[in-house]
């Protein structure tokens, strides 16, 4: 992979038959600008309805948020895992990362982007083919994180995409009816779907996968929409965390936008609050049944202790039609948030949010009382389910103890 500096990118989005131009983004003495194609403007298509709105004419954004970008566009960029893999090979060149302007990273991105967005010219690494294995790919990346083995980038960043967070993860085809699993950013094989595949960190401890898929199943039970999941066998460890694409539906694609992204929220600095992301539900997908949706996410993250739950995991999808509504649930875990706290606040507490916080967070959001009382309860008996179900599934013992206790905090 050659690094070749680019200072003008083509936007597009491709719904699955056919990429439409959107628009052009340039560089110019450090400064990032887009402007739509009249066509797109015509369509009436709002890819990002908060920050970018569909009018004619030069926008620029502050660079000190996004890198210039406007969060619609970093939204492609991958961060955490991506970012190391991409910067690290680059390094391999002799290129530094404040050599590398954020269209670099778009062009890099180029088609194979999580959504429908995708970027010209197209600089990444030719999409692979071929079954992959887990075990292998899991030890690569744990080199990688070591400061090892450059020699295996162009392939960990090929199965990348521009999958964002710290963990190691790979885009992958999975065929549920032979169990077999090959490189997922190419066209896949008749009987393949797109999924994605977690690896842990050292510091994540060996059942992270395990605590991962548990979570998936208190979710399911708890009323909070997920794609499917699967817990994968590793030789070492209770197994490899993986869960269905919900960019992808076969060949069809749907833009997908951050939280992040659409309000220019940092998602490194705790500043949203559960109250601002369901009147943002409303706003954008006109639904209250998107934004009690977002509500019973909220219950769920808080009673579950997954304090992670900053402005990139809550994600907007919006089809060729122009519908939006919010993505099935990811990124749901066990989590001490930072510094101990609710990356997203509710109602203002971020230390020990609770089930009555929640209850005047539904109420504030006219969500009808009996919904309310129901979510919070149903989310109790799910939660209820963790013992055993992590006994089951290869969590460590005293996991399954320090998990529990600090759930129980939260009831």
């Amino acid at each position: 992979m050659t690094f070749t500096p680019v200072s003008s990118v083509h936007v597009s989005l491709d719904f699955g038959d056919g990429p439409q131009r959107v628009g052009r983004l340039a560089i110019r003495q450090q400064k990032i600008y887009f402007e739509y194609d009249r066509a797109f403007i015509a369509s009436g298509l709002e890819i990002s309805p908060q920050r970018l709105p569909l009018q004619p004419g030069l926008r620029s954004f502050d660079t000190a948020l996004f890198e210039g970008l406007a969060g619609v566009f970093n939204d492609s960029i991958p961060d955490g895992w991506g970012r190391l893999l991409f910067d690290r090979a680059m390094r391999a060149q002799g290129v530094r990362p404040g050599q590398i302007s954020p269209l670099d990273r778009l062009a890099h991105v180029g088609k194979g982007g999580m959504g429908a967005l995708t970027y010209e010219p197209e600089i990444g690494p030719e999409p692979a083919g071929g079954v992959i294995d887990l075990d292998r790919l899991a030890a690569q990346a744990q080199d990688v994180l070591e400061g090892q083995a450059d020699d295996v980038l162009a392939e960990l960043i090929a199965l990348s995409g521009s999958s964002a967070g710290a963990s190691p993860k790979a885009l992958i085809g999975y065929n549920s009816a032979t169990g077999a699993i090959v490189h997922g950013r190419a066209v896949l094989p008749e009987g393949f779907a797109p999924w994605l595949v977690k690896f842990s960190h050292a510091q994540d401890g060996a059942d992270a996968g395990a605590i991962e898929c548990v979570y998936a199943l208190m979710a399911k039970a708890a009323g909070v929409e997920m794609t499917e999941t699967q817990l994968f066998p590793a030789k070492k460890g209770a197994g490899y965390f993986a869960t269905r694409r919900f960019d992808r539906d076969g060949a069809s694609r749907l833009h997908a936008h951050t939280a992040s992204g659409i309000l220019h929220a940092d998602h490194r600095t705790p500043t949203l609050d559960y109250q601002d992301l369901l009147a943002l539900s409303m706003i954008i997908t006109r639904d209250i049944r998107e934004t009690e949706k977002m509500f019973r996410l909220a219950v769920f993250n808080v009673l579950a202790h997954n304090r992670d739950d900053h402005a990139k995991n809550f994600t907007f999808l919006m089809n060729a039609r122009g519908e939006w509504r919010l993505s099935p649930a990811y990124d749901l875990t066990f989590s001490g948030g930072p510094g101990g706290e609710q990356s997203t606040m509710v109602l203002g507490e971020g230390t020990s949010p609770g089930a009555p916080h929640l209850s005047k967070l539904g109420a504030d959001a006219k969500l009808p009382k009996t919904t309310v009382r129901d979510i919070i309860a149903q989310t109790l008996e799910a939660l209820a389910g963790w013992r055993s179900l992590a006994k089951a599934h290869g969590v460590r013992a005293d996991n399954v103890k320090r998990i529990e206790a600090r759930m129980a905090k939260t009831a």
